[in-house]
Parts: C-alpha cells; structure tokens; sequence
C-alpha cells in the first residue's frame, strides 16, 4: 500500500466494522447499537477533519491519493480533491444521522442485526465510489454497493418487498454488465481506466463513434443507479418497502454515486461536447417531468417522495447536459449541479427521517390513513417543511438557489423553439414540486383525519420520538435551515469545491457572484409557485380527491406501470421464450450437422472382422473368465454349475461405459463448441475494429 492511507481507512473502516457489528449484535443487540453509532460517529468526525485541514480560502483543496496494489491483478486506486471531499462529507453525516435514528425505527424489526451489517458495509463501498480513481476501481465497489443495498430493500421480506428488491437488484445487475461491457470497450481503445488519463486522452482520440459506444454503455449502468429514465423503475417500487433510513440513503447518497458517474463521463469522456450534452439534458427534461407526475399523482408518503426524488435527478441531469451544451461558459450550470445534488441529499434526509417518524408510530403510509397525524407535532413540522420549502424551490431556501443556477444555464444558452419548451417544463416541473410537497404537508400537518377517534389518538401522541431521533431530525433540519440562509457563504464555497472535478475554470475576472435576489431570478421562481398553486388547487383538490368522502384518490391508470407493461414481459418473458428458441435451433442444428457428417463423409466403413460385441479387451476378459466359470464347474462347483456368459457380461458392462463416456463427451463438446464461437466472434470484432 502506498500514499495516503487515511483514504483507504475511510474506505475499510467501515467494512471491518460491519463485520465486528455483526459479531457484537449477536451475543448483545444493545452494545451492538451503540457500536454501530460509533463507528458512523468517528467516520464523520475522520472525514470533518480531514476537510478543515484541507478546506482554504477559495475552496482550494490540495490532494490526496493511495494506491493498493495486487488486488484483480489492477489494484484498487483512490483519490480526493474538492468534489470527493464534499461527497465524503456528506455522505458520513449522512450515515451518521440514519444509524442514530434507526436505533428507534428498528427497534420491533426484525433481523436487525443483518441491517446493521449491510447498513456499515454499504458506508464503506459508497466511500469507495466516491473516492475512486480509476474507473476499474470504482466498477468494484459499485457493484458490491448494489449487492449491500439490496438487502435494505428486501429486509422486511414480504412479497412486496422481495419483488421490489427483485426489480431493483434486477436494474443494478444489468446496469453492471452494460457499464463493464463500456469499460472494456474504453480500455480496449485507450488504454487505461485512470480518469484523469481518459480526460487527456479523450480529447486527442480520432474515433468518437467508439468513446460514443462506451460513454453510452457507462451512462445506462450510472443512469440506472440514478434513477434516470428509462431505468428509473426501482425508485417508486424500492423507497415504500424500504426501512426509512434505508430510503433516506438510497435517496439522497446512492443516486448521487450514478450522478457521480455520469458526471466522470460527461466532464472526462466528452468535455464541453454540445452532441453529449444534449444527449443528457434530452434524458434530464424527461426524467424531471416524468417524476414530477408521477409524485402529483401518488398517494403514498415514501412513494411520493421516491417519485420526487426521480424528478430532482432530472433536474440535476438537466445541469449536466447544460455544461455540455455551453462549453466554456458554464459556470452556473457547474455550479447549479452540485449545489442542487448537495441540496438534495441534505433535503431527502430531513423529509424521509420525517417519513420514518411518521411510519415507526402508525405503521401507516398512505395519506387518508396518516392524514392529521402532525398537526399538534411541531418539531416534526418545523423539519418537514424546511425540507418540503427547499425542494420546492421556495425563495430563502437552498433548492430556490440551486434551481435559479440550473435555470439561469437555460436562459444564458438563449436559443428559440426547443429551447423555449425545455424551460418551459423546467418551471413547470418546479411547480408541480410545489403542489406535491404542498399536498404532503397539508395532509398529515393541517388537515383532520376523517375518523375522529383516529385523529384524537394522534393528538394524544406526545412521546412520538425519543431523544436521539429527535436530535438527528433536528440537527439534519437545521444544517439545510442554515445553509439555505447564507448562500453566498455555503453554497457558493461548496460549489468552488467541484470546479477542478467538472473541469470548469473560468478565466481570470470572469467569474462573479450570482445575485440570487435579483428580480430577474426570482422571477423564475415566482412563475414555477404560480403554476405549482394552480396545479394544488385544480388539480389535487379538484380532480383528484374524492369530495364525498373527502379522501386523495389513486387516479394513476394501473395498467400505466413501465415494470409490468413493458420491462417484465420483455425481460421474463419474451426474451427468455426468443433465447429458447435460439438455443434449441442451435442445440438442433449441431446434431444435425454431426448426423448427417456421420452418414456421409465420415460414415462407418465395415471392419473385415466386424466382432458381435464388445472389442478385444471385454472379449479378452470375458474369455479368461469363462475359463475360470469352465474350471470351476468341473470341480469343486458340480452341484450348482453356473451358466453366465461372461464375455457377453463384459460385452455390456464396456457398451455402458462407452455411452456415458459419450454423454460426457458430447455435452463437453457442444460447450467448447459454443465457446469457440464466442472466442472467434470476439476475435473478429477485434481484428475488425
């Protein structure tokens, strides 16, 4: 091992102490949560300080690197500067805060033991995405962070939660195999996997159809982890199943490593490359708006807030692709992409700890059944609505700042037609964030239950949190309050800190401060409320609440569901039938081959002494055994004589070893057969290419 070795303690930490967790909760569940505390506690504070030293004025981070060697004959490779820094602090607050209340929220769980396990070693492979250098590096641990998650998923092991962690396991496997195939394809054709070599040599390659094959094959393995359409499938289905801490991470960190991922290939592969950038933006606006309705239209607390998180990667992806599309000049979509991951993260972690509060005293999540719940609950307000007000963009609030970067990059791209409609969906889907959030918060917050027994039993719940989550609810609550309010202070000094990560560097006396407060900014912002009041109040009160009986109906057509209209029948059914069919074609067509060679140039030409059976060893052995038999009946076996023919037994024991030999052979043979296609097949792509 070699450089610096504190990255590979914040790596491995956490993976060790996942297993001594594991060890302590089984004699002792208690020592065993208070471990698990200690461990996200001090990975934090490893991580803070690691920042204070290296954070100076002007957001300069120097670097650090490690290299452990030998490991899948490439070694693993880790780095951190600015970008890497912020995500690592992030992400051990993250933890921090979910192990703290998960305490609480597990606590009449079962397999909690097995929770805490993978919650650790979750920690230690998303530490190692963002620290990664190399692409084989983080390859890695990103699949050994799907795998880890996957159990957050199906922990409660219903059948909707282990057919959801079937969909999102399902999502994750062919992301990993798609990514790999994008890997190779990269290292084939520039030889090497380290990020800051590809972005050297990226630039100089003369074949971009090739960098297109491969930048494609990455982005649907990261676009999937994001939840980017089309692979956004497991978002709505895994966050309801999901432990609340579970889904404040797969939420606000998880995503954030395929954001992480697409932002390598972006801003490595195809730096200020308008056809690439476009490409993103095309699949941002769709999954910023596809979220969006989707969460307009959903009746259940986590799934809206799963839906709401789709629709905030598109914005984020929106971003991205902006920085394609302007070049040089783009500064405020840099900046509005990390601020509005960041704002995010932050934001998911206050509204599904919220969640988790909600669901840990009525086991409860649909909104008739939860409606009132908070109404005389003002701690769980106060922390449900600085998160609902920042992700809905409200002025004062961090989502308002990072939203106006993102639609300023819109507006500074200028251009007429589409350009114009996609900033049209832009405040639009601002808007619907509005209504949705507004929804969630009049329901459980403001409005009465229609069982009135129910809602004084909710009034009545005073001790409806204990200490320690109520600390992480209100010190999550506070950090996004705080840093809201000082956006020049915080956010824009995050924000410097990927500059160097997204390769942006404003010439000398070009940058300036964003006036956030400007009419012409908080115009955006003003429109996107509008639409988002008119769509509350025309919409979800109007159209899609039943007003008899006073409840939020479920109008989102069933049949409309992307998993079972198109992906299952495709994936489990049509394509396994086609491979079927395929494989027994093949199967076939090689019997047939070897039958009719057989019967034509490689036919049995007849022996001039073609034996009965057998061949000359059974006949041999047969023989001297009947010799034996012959001796035997003469002396001492009168009485009872045998009769067996031992060379016809020796006959048909040699034929039934001959033909298992051939059921050995042939079952060999078609598998080195269908081997030696593949190897040639890829032998020709190679010679060709």
């Amino acid at each position: 091992m070699s450089g610096n070795l504190i990255l590979a303690v914040l790596v491995l930490y956490p993976f060790a102490g996942a297993l001594l967790s594991y060890v302590i909760g089984s004699r002792k569940e208690v020592a065993r949560d208070f471990f698990a505390d200690f461990i996200v506690i001090s990975e934090f504070i490893i991580t803070l300080v690691i920042f204070a030293l290296n954070y100076g004025s002007g957001g300069a981070v120097s670097f650090y690197n490690c290299e452990i060697a030998g490991i899948c004959g490439l070694g693993f490779h880790f780095t951190m500067e600015g970008f890497r820094l912020a995500y690592s602090l992030i992400a051990a607050f993250m933890w921090m805060m979910t192990v703290i209340l998960s305490r609480e929220y597990m606590k009449r769980h079962e397999n909690k033991n097995r929770f805490y396990f993978f919650m650790l070693a979750t920690l230690g492979a998303t530490m190692g995405v963002f620290l990664s250098a190399d692409l084989f590096t983080l390859f890695i641990f990103f699949e050994i962070m799907s795998f880890t998650s996957y159990v957050w998923v199906a922990q409660e092991e219903n059948a909707a939660a282990l057919r959801s962690a079937a969909t999102y396991l399902t999502v994750a496997v062919f992301g990993g195999l798609v990514m790999l195939m994008g890997i190779f394809i990269l290292y084939h054709e520039l030889g090497t996997l380290n990020m800051d070599e590809i972005y050297m040599l990226a630039g100089l390659y003369p074949n971009k159809t090739l960098l297109y094959a491969a930048g494609v094959c990455l982005l649907t393995g990261f676009g999937a982890k994001a939840g980017a359409f089309p692979l956004h499938i497991w978002l709505p289905k895994a966050h309801p199943v999901a432990p609340a801490p579970a889904s404040a991470l797969l939420s606000g960190i998880l995503t954030k490593t395929g954001i992480f991922g697409v932002l390598i290939v972006s801003c490595d592969m195809f730096l200020h490359d308008a056809a690439w950038g476009a490409l993103i933006l095309g699949i941002g606006v769709v999954t910023m708006f596809g979220g969006a309705l989707l969460a307009v239209f959903s009746v259940d607390l986590k799934r809206t807030l799963a839906c709401s998180s789709m629709s905030q990667i598109g914005f984020i992806l929106v971003g991205i692709g902006m920085q394609g599309l302007l070049g040089e000049e783009n500064m405020l979509a840099a900046h509005g992409t990390l601020t509005h991951m960041v704002n995010h993260s932050m934001i998911k972690l206050v509204l599904f700890m919220a969640a988790g509060v909600i669901f840990m005293n009525i086991h409860a999540l649909d909104l008739n059944e939860i409606r009132g719940f908070g109404r005389k609950k003002p701690l769980l307000m106060f922390a449900f609505l600085v998160g609902a007000l920042a992700i809905a963009g409200i002025p004062g609030f961090g989502g308002y700042v990072s939203k106006t970067l993102l639609h300023e990059s819109i507006v500074e791209y200028g251009g007429e037609g589409l350009m114009k409609a996609i900033e049209a969906v832009f405040l639009l889907s601002g808007g619907m964030t509005l209504a949705y959030m507004s929804k969630l918060f009049m329901a459980v917050f403001i409005e009465k239950n229609n069982d009135a027994a129910k809602q004084a039993k909710y009034d009545g719940m005073k001790k409806y949190m204990n200490a320690e989550s109520a600390f992480a609810l209100t010190v999550s609550a506070m950090v996004l309050f705080v840093w809201g309010l000082f956006p020049h202070v915080f956010m824009d000094g995050a924000a410097r800190l990927g500059e160097a990560f997204m390769r942006y560097g404003a010439p000398e006396g070009t940058e300036r401060a964003v006036a956030y407060y400007s009419f012409g900014n908080l115009k955006g912002a003003l429109i996107s409320i509008a639409l988002g009041v008119l769509i509350y109040f025309l919409v979800i009160r109007t159209l899609l609440m039943d007003k008899e009986k006073r409840e939020y109906t479920d109008a989102w057509p069933k049949w409309l569901d992307m998993e079972n209209l198109i992906y299952r029948p495709v994936l489990l059914t049509f394509l396994p039938a086609v491979c079927g069919i395929v494989s027994r074609i093949a199967d076939s067509a090689v019997d047939i081959i070897v039958v009719t060679l057989r019967k034509s140039f490689y036919k049995d030409s007849p022996l001039p002494r073609e034996r009965r059976e057998g061949n000359i060893v059974s006949d041999i052995i047969g023989k001297i055994m009947n010799a034996f038999k012959w001796l035997r009946n003469r002396l001492w076996g009168r009485r009872r004589p045998r009769a067996t023919d031992f060379a016809h037994f020796a006959a048909a024991k040699n034929e039934e070893l001959q033909e298992s030999f051939m059921i050995i052979q042939r079952s060999l043979s078609f598998g080195l057969l269908m081997f030696g296609i593949g190897l040639t097949l890829t032998l020709i792509y190679i010679i060709l290419i």
